[in-house]
């Protein structure tokens, strides 16, 4: 098992991605979770197998349709990161930080 935190840059906002990357988590059965920054990127943390995040983080490099990702900047999570999704969710889509 692995955590990764991620941060996408781009055009990432009003174009539904924190939406798409909700959906693609959940169909990967990862946990944790994603929100809007207000400096225009998106964040989010991903935990599961290294593969299955691996291959999560890659899509993230391509995103919705309407998404133009200029980059993505990735490191080890910290610990306590995950523990931000609500309670009861495996993934949440957090408020605008």
């Amino acid at each position: 098992m692995t955590a990764r935190h991620v941060s996408i840059r781009g055009r990432v906002q009003g174009v539904g991605y924190r939406a798409w990357v909700n959906d693609e988590a959940g169909r990967r059965n990862l946990d944790g979770w994603v929100r809007n920054r207000r400096d225009g990127s998106v964040e989010a943390v991903f935990s599961g197998s290294e593969d299955v995040v691996a291959a999560m983080i890659e899509a993230c490099r391509r995103g919705p349709a309407l998404a133009r990702v200029d980059a993505i900047d990735e490191r080890a999570a910290d610990a306590g990161e995950l523990d931000l999704r609500r309670r009861g969710e495996r993934f949440s889509v957090l408020a605008t930080l």
